[in-house]
């Protein structure tokens, strides 16, 4: 099978094109009115393959018949591929993207909205956004809300758009680098919260890995894609991939986050009375 093969969609979504080609559009164009540096364009576009990748490859049969596979896809759609378009800083960018009329007239209108600040005000408040980011993840990885959503493709795109929208919202929230305000979180909270969301991932991780018996027998009876690997092989890999390489991912945000704090202490863009604290 050549390579370029693995990027044929396994089972078309006209909504994933769709979305992902706007988002690649509006970048190329505000590129063009606000070009941010090389590295964090490098960074948007390999975050936007990512999570085509994620939602809309060959990958996605491999997750349909391997739980450990399924852990890699969501480990990318929820955690990777956000967290590098977050890290790239996009929104200036995919504003500007925009005709100077649909921002004005528009997105001016939506942003302006009281349903508009009150999702805002609900989704980036730093307990529902931490909440949110590890319990979307135990809800998808609940046996028996597992074993269905594999069943129904309907249930299947479900889960695999929430946990990437989920993702977006909460790296976009911590990985911001400007003061609060304008920032929904303090530079400091946005470390704490980053280092907060890591100790349910380890816990479900290693409930997932030492688990004595088979919770996901879905994809037994789906077929598995490598027979070689038995059940509890793919379930214990699955929560390593789960405990691991997420839990890290947490800790790399609270880096990033604590590196953002103290440019904008150096650069003397925090309160004066945030400053004096933290002398």
């Amino acid at each position: 099978m050549a390579i370029l093969d693995w990027f044929i969609p396994w089972e078309f979504s006209p909504t994933v094109i769709v979305a992902c080609a706007l988002a690649a559009l509006l970048y190329v164009r505000g590129v063009r009115h606000r070009p941010p540096g090389v590295a964090r364009q490098l960074s948007f576009w390999v975050g936007l393959v990512l999570i085509y990748i994620g939602l809309q490859t060959r990958l996605d049969y491999f997750a349909e018949r391997e739980f450990f596979i399924h852990r890699i896809q969501h480990l990318i759609l929820h955690h990777l591929g956000p967290f590098l378009v977050a890290l790239s800083l996009p929104g200036p960018v995919l504003r500007a993207g925009f005709s100077l009329r649909w921002r004005t007239r528009v997105l001016a209108r939506i942003e302006s909205s009281r349903v508009w600040r009150y999702a805002a005000d609900v989704l980036f408040n730093p307990w529902v956004a931490s909440i949110l980011f590890f319990g979307i993840i135990y809800f998808w990885l609940w046996p028996s809300v597992h074993f269905v959503a594999m069943l129904d493709w309907r249930l299947y795109r479900v889960m695999n758009w929430s946990v990437t929208i989920d993702g977006l919202l909460f790296w976009w929230l911590v990985l911001d680098r400007r003061p609060c305000p304008p920032a929904r979180l303090a530079p400091g909270v946005r470390v704490l919260v980053s280092l907060a969301v890591a100790v349910p991932q380890i816990l479900i991780g290693a409930l997932v890995t030492f688990a004595r018996h088979d919770l996901y027998p879905i994809y037994d009876i789906c077929g598995r894609a490598f027979p070689s690997v038995s059940s509890m092989s793919s379930q214990m890999i699955g929560g390593l991939v789960l405990w691991i390489p997420s839990a890290m991912m947490s800790v790399i945000a609270a880096l990033v986050a604590l590196r953002n704090w103290m440019s904008l202490s150096q650069r003397g863009r925090l309160p004066h009375r945030v400053e004096r604290l933290s002398r």
